[in-house]
């Protein structure tokens, strides 16, 4: 297997303790967890529908899949890629950039209890910096923008709508880069991707740019968090 760049880049780190690395200065580290307001729009609770589905991309998708993997309500939450043809889904092919692919988590989830708004206000405050442009911490290219993959046009009207809406507040230091793509279908990303922060938690990349993520959600929303993850490997521990 030629492993992915994120995993050379951090080689050096590899050899630190856990605790020095949990010690590096916030530039090397994640960003902050930023409070936003709930969308003023939502998607209406189903009558019926017992399993809808989301597609976000905000960096590396280990972190957005950790995250959501925490999220009471959510039933699975699988790495993968959007946004390109299903010919170029392969991890080396959408690392060059070129693909149109994000790369992105693809959200099972239960309207009854939890919204499609909901879901977009963890994104923006926990899961990624949506003011980043084609890049995310130490990871750019396009293939790391920040995107919403509408499923519906329910979902793209609350997404276009949430997007104005967190601009005009001010919330951020810089305008809000994500942006609502057509959905041209998700794949799934190879198996050494998936439930790969629940799998490797002392690794350098996972400790200093995912894991504060997970924190933030526990503190921000500690009526949606839940410490055992979803995972797509359910003989995974």
């Amino acid at each position: 297997m030629t492993f992915p760049r994120r995993y050379r880049s951090l080689a050096a780190l590899a050899i630190l303790p856990l605790g020095v690395l949990l010690l590096l200065p916030p530039s090397v580290q994640a960003e902050a967890p930023q409070p936003v307001p709930p969308p003023v729009l939502d998607e209406p609770v189903p009558v019926s529908a017992t399993t809808e589905t989301a597609v976000l991309a905000g960096g590396c998708f280990w972190g957005v899949q950790g995250v959501f993997q925490h999220v009471d309500g959510v039933t699975k939450a699988v790495s993968g890629y959007a946004g390109g043809d299903k010919s170029t889904a392969q991890y080396l092919s959408v690392e060059n950039g070129d693909t149109g692919h994000a790369e992105a988590v693809e959200i099972t989830y239960d309207p009854h209890k939890i919204s499609y708004g909901k879901l977009l206000q963890i994104f923006f405050s926990v899961a990624h910096d949506p003011t980043e442009l084609n890049r995310q911490g130490p990871d750019s290219g396009p293939q790391y923008r920040s995107a919403i993959f509408a499923r519906t046009p329910e979902q793209q009207k609350v997404a276009t709508a949430y997007i104005g809406q967190l601009d005009r507040s001010g919330q951020f230091r810089a305008a809000i880069a994500t942006r609502v793509e057509p959905d041209k279908g998700f794949f799934p990303a190879e198996a050494y991707h998936q439930d790969f922060l629940a799998q490797n938690p002392t690794y350098p990349y996972i400790a200093i740019n995912d894991l504060p993520k997970v924190r933030g959600l526990a503190q921000m929303f500690p009526e949606l968090y839940r410490d055992k993850p979803v995972l797509v490997n359910l003989t995974t521990n």
